[in-house]
Formats: structure tokens, C-alpha cells, sequence
């Protein structure tokens, strides 16, 4: 039976041209879509194209991909090796019947994530669409992914945070002050992952040995990470140096990983790199980021939504089991996500998709400052992606990050919204803040005190 693409609205017939089109519609106002030419006209036709996505089937999505089969290699990836049994599953609920599935009680996290590989980013990015915050919220705490590297990251009743130490000229000292401080809040259970200033082998190398030597002497369960290119990384690694986690970003197309000097070969070569000679024992041991609007600022977006491209991000992550995957919702800028209520939907909306598609899923809730956002906003996007069991948060000093010059998520932040909901950091590095008396149950002696770390 062929693809119903229109429906009748107020008396007045609306027809999209695609199931792109449907897609692109009925996504929730975002700058970027406008940009592209992609957004619907008034909020009329963006409920006349959730009402045709409502009726298409899992089964429709998956016979037309974004971006064609022939066109792109992330479409094959995601083609050729899509769970088969798990997609029979669902292949025949309709997009509006698999929401209220998502939905029920009886939809627990174990069934999410048995039927995980069974479903196509497009899948997960058409639910989304239809869904409330709230329902976002929802699903995404259902969704338990735990991995496993130095410690044990995803569990229930957890909030971790990536402890980013950045220093504008890479000085190691300025990088272990900001890193101790942190430490002292309670941060760093994720990751301790330096934006570097200067992307070459040797200085990736240097700080990987001088964040490796503040772990092991004071014998702090996490991973550590210097969040260079790919490349970079993979002749840090030949130095010898000790790296927790290897680190890159991603795009939803082909062209768009072209455009960030990777592709899935590159990435499968790291992968098997990475795997011989990591220094946490594993056995996840990847870390990606993305961002809704990478493959638009790259002209690489085949027409396609930006909300869709960025579900494509996670099918491509998916293949490589990550430890971490975080959406860096706000940096992009204004032109692709323009303010605080854009902004705190694309966080909730790619949370969702990544836990749904089988992620260990962070977000850097964060805004750069062109954007119109109240800092009121930013943190109440904590608190919100905090409830709905976002795995971590970022943490930097005072929330301003002096390298890459955007606002994001304070040493201070992340005991406080911990302490809000109840949440702790991961069990081995909470039984590591109560023996060092940072914190157990609460603020303890050593609390903020950066002498505690030698």
C-alpha cells in the first residue's frame, strides 16, 4: 500500500512532496531548519505533518532513509547491520502506535533495549517529534544503558560529570589547577577530558601523562581523555600515550564526517587502535560528541532536518559500543538553535534518541553567547535533563569555559543538582569522595578544598 503523504487541516489540504519533507515539518521550531528552507510555513502545517507522520509505519521509515542508500555510507552502516528480529518486533506499529508503546508502564528499560539495534535513527527521530517534553522525560529515564570502563558509568539513581580543565595555551599547570579544584566538588566521575589548544601528538601526549599522574596518585576511578582529532590521538597513542578514552566528533552524513576529516573506515581503524592499546580496562572505551546543525554549517544535509541528521550521529556511534556520547546542544550557535526554549528541546529531544537507539547518553547543556538564553534557562535544562536520566553533565569553573568561550555547567552545579534530586556520582568514584572526605551523603570536610588532591 503506498505512503499516505497529506492530510486536511481546518478544511484546508496540505500534501509533502517526502517522507523527508514530513520529517522536516513537523519538527519543532528550530533556526536551523529555518535556514535550510526545510521548517513548516505556520504551526498549522507542522500539525498537518504530524498528523501524516502519525500514520507512517516503522516499516515506511526504514525504506526511506534521510540520505539515499547509494549516496552515503552511514545509511548502509545503519542498513546492513540493523538487528532483524528486533525490527520485526515494531516494523508494523505506526509512528503514533510506537509512541504510545514507548509510553506504557509495561515498556520497561529492559525491552527498550532489547529492541535498540532493531531501530534506524529515522525511527527514533520521527517519535521524537511527536512527543512532549515530558513524554521525552519519560521514555529517556526508562532507557538504562550502563558500560564500563574504569568505573561503572549508567546506572539508575546516578548523575556523573566530565571534569573539562581547559587552558587557552595548554598549561599544564593552569590544567591541574582547574583539574584539582573540580576534583574537590566532587566532579570528574565520567571523564577528565581537556579540550586541547594546540592539536598535535606530542601535546595530547603530555597532557593525557599529566592528568594520568593526578589518577594514579591519588587513586581516582575515572578516565581520562584530551579531546584532539582522531588522528591525532591514534600518533598519541603510538607515543605510548596512556589514554582512557578516545575522543571525536560526528556528523549524520558521509559528507558531513568528510567535512570532520573522518569516515567509518578511519574510525573503525581508531576503534581497533584503541582497543589494543587503551589504558582503562574497558571493555567500552569510545567517546563522541555532535550536535544538531553539523551537517548544515558543512552543506552536507541532503535536505534532510537537523533533528534527523543528529539521530543519524547516534546510529553511527552505536556501532562502536561508546562509553560516552554527549550532545553539546548550544555551542553550534544561534543560526541552528536560537534560544533558551529551542535550545532545552534539542537537549531533551537528543537525550531521548540516543538513550532510545542504545546509548550511554550525556549532554553539555550549554549556550554560547550570541544565543538568547537566561542563565535561569541553562539551568533549569540542568535540572530537566538531570530528571530524566541524562548519564552526565559537564563541570568547569564558574560554567565559563576561558578557551572555548561559551557557557556551560559549574564545579558547583553538579552537587547541587545532585543533592536536588537525590542522585549520586558512580559507585566507585562515590566510595573514592567519601574516603577522601569530599562527599558522603553531603559536603564533607575536605569539600572544595583543592589541597585534598596532591
Amino acid at each position: 500500500m503506498p505512503m499516505r503523504l497529506s492530510s486536511t487541516i481546518r478544511g484546508i489540504a496540505y500534501a509533502f512532496g517526502s517522507v523527508a519533507e514530513v520529517l522536516a515539518k513537523a519538527n519543532a521550531p528550530k533556526s536551523g531548519d529555518v535556514l535550510a528552507g526545510l521548517a513548516a510555513r505556520d504551526p498549522v502545517e507542522r500539525v498537518a505533518a504530524r498528523a501524516v507522520l502519525s500514520e507512517l509505519t516503522l516499516h515506511d521509515l526504514r525504506e526511506s532513509p534521510a540520505v539515499p542508500y547509494e549516496v552515503d555510507e552511514l545509511t548502509r552502516m545503519v542498513e546492513d547491520t540493523l538487528d532483524e528480529q528486533a525490527y520485526r518486533a515494531l516494523s508494523h506499529l505506526t509512528v503514533g502506535q510506537f509512541r504510545e508503546w514507548l509510553l506504557e508502564t509495561k515498556t520497561t528499560g529492559p525491552v527498550l533495549r532489547s529492541v535498540a539495534k532493531g531501530l534506524t535513527p529515522e525511527m527514533a527521530a520521527a517519535v521524537c517529534k511527536l512527543m512532549s517534553t515530558l513524554d521525552l522525560m519519560v521514555v529517556s529515564k526508562k532507557c538504562e544503558v550502563v558500560v564500563r570502563a574504569n568505573n561503572t558509568f549508567g546506572l539508575a539513581g546516578r548523575l556523573s560529570s566530565r571534569l573539562q580543565p581547559n587552558h587557552p595555551t595548554d598549561d599544564i599547570e593552569g590544567i591541574l589547577t582547574s583539574l584539582r579544584e573540580g576534583l574537590s566538588y566532587g566532579c570528574g566521575d565520567a571523564v577528565l577530558g581537556v579540550n586541547p589548544a594546540t592539536d598535535t601528538p606530542e601535546s595530547t601526549a603530555e597532557i593525557l601523562k599529566a592528568l594520568t599522574g593526578v589518577m594514579e596518585k591519588n587513586g581516582i576511578p575515572t578516565q581520562q581523555c584530551v579531546l584532539s582529532h582522531v588522528t591525532v590521538q591514534l600518533k598519541a597513542l603510538e607515543l605510548g600515550a596512556p589514554m582512557g578514552l578516545m575522543f571525536q566528533s560526528l556528523s549524520g552524513t558521509e559528507g558531513g564526517n568528510r567535512a570532520f576529516g573522518i569516515s567509518l573506515a578511519l574510525m573503525d581503524e581508531a576503534y581497533d587502535a584503541m582497543k589494543a592499546k587503551r589504558y582503562a580496562p574497558g571493555p567500552n572505551f569510545m567517546y563522541f560528541e555532535t550536535g544538531q546543525g553539523s551537517a548544515l554549517s558543512s552543506a552536507a544535509h541532503h535536505g534532510a532536518d537537523q533533528l534527523t541528521l543528529e539521530a543519524r550521529c547516534y546510529g553511527f556511534a552505536r556501532r562502536y559500543e561508546p562509553f560516552l556520547v554527549n550532545t553539546v546542544v548550544g555551542f553550534i550557535g544561534p543560526e541552528y538553535l536560537e534560544d533558551g526554549p529551542q535550545i532545552t528541546r534539542a537537549g531533551l529531544e537528543d537525550h531521548f534518541m540516543g538513550k532510545l537507539l542504545g546509548l550511554s547518553m550525556g549532554c553539555d547543556a550549554c549556550f554560547t553567547y550570541h544565543a538568547r538564553m537566561s542563565q535561569d534557562e541553562l539551568e533549569g535544562l540542568k535540572v530537566l535533563l538531570a530528571a530524566a536520566g541524562c548519564s552526565y553533565l559537564m563541570s568547569l569553573p564558574v560554567g565559563d569555559d576561558i578557551m572555548l568561550n561559551y557557557q556551560s555547567t559549574s564545579f558547583h552545579d553538579i552537587p547541587s543538582v545532585q543533592a536536588l534530586l537525590g542522585k549520586r556520582p558512580t559507585p566507585e568514584f562515590d566510595a573514592w569522595l567519601a574516603e577522601r572526605g569530599i562527599w558522603d551523603d553531603g559536603p564533607g570536610e575536605r569539600f572544595g578544598d583543592p589541597a585534598v588532591i596532591r
